[in-house]
């Protein structure tokens, strides 16, 4: 999984963190997953942003998190677990949820990480994805501006990767609206070309140009900034 320096940290709770109004839908989405006395694991957790959130919305809930880069766990002010995808340090059938939020394209062995994940897993247990993928990308407002970054889809998996590639089986898939900011002009100024694996991709220039065309738009289109990502819901095969 990849691993965030301490500026790259930095840059992601500025341009990637999102206000929980911002993530309601999400929290509706889950919830049938997030019930009282059940125990979470948040892998990847980043920044902390969604173990802050399952904390206010899901309050009943135990969350564990684990994150693989040092500065990203610094960053959080939070209580992680150093750990990847590959080596969860956790004890065999400890949690009922794996939550992944914008993690899934980091991981390079989908086998050892599936495999890692079954073991971890309580029966029955799911793994809950918010994600993007492959070719389920068009709910995603950033290419308007940058159009070069699609290029950087080639690294993300597809639904069917994911899945195949982890063992599980797929019990839900479905688009969820967020609203990423309050305005486009509120989006330019947050942008980072270090936070986004997807501008990561641009050159210098591409992403100059794609930062000028967000600024002039800003100007002139008020409203919010929603974007859709991908709830993908695993399970195990034979759904135990």
């Amino acid at each position: 999984m990849t691993r965030y320096d301490a500026v790259e940290a930095a840059s992601y709770r500025v341009a990637r963190e999102i206000s929980l109004t911002g993530l309601s839908s999400w929290r509706d989405a889950v919830a049938p997953y997030f019930l009282p006395g059940r125990s979470v694991l948040d892998l990847g957790a980043g920044t902390g942003l969604f173990v802050r959130a399952f904390g206010e919305w899901f309050p009943d809930v135990s969350v564990v998190a684990v994150e693989p880069s040092a500065d990203m766990r610094a960053a959080s002010g939070l209580a992680m677990l150093a750990g990847d995808a590959s080596a969860v340090p956790l004890p065999d059938a400890s949690v009922d949820v794996v939550w992944m939020s914008t993690v899934v394209h980091h991981v390079r062995d989908l086998a050892a990480a599936g495999a890692e994940l079954r073991r971890v897993l309580r029966p029955g247990g799911v793994v809950v994805l918010r994600s993007l993928f492959r070719e389920r990308h068009s709910g995603i407002g950033l290419f308007r501006f940058f159009p070069e970054a699609v290029r950087a889809l080639a690294s993300f998996p597809t639904v069917d990767e994911v899945a195949d590639g982890m063992g599980f089986v797929v019990e839900r898939l479905e688009a969820v609206p967020q609203v990423t900011a309050s305005s486009l002009a509120e989006k330019a100024s947050n942008v980072r070309w270090e936070a986004d694996t997807l501008l990561r991709s641009l050159s210098a220039e591409e992403f100059s140009a794609g930062r000028e065309r967000l600024a002039a738009a800003a100007l002139v289109e008020p409203g919010p900034v929603v974007d859709h990502l991908d709830l993908l819901v695993l399970k195990t095969v034979g759904g135990v």
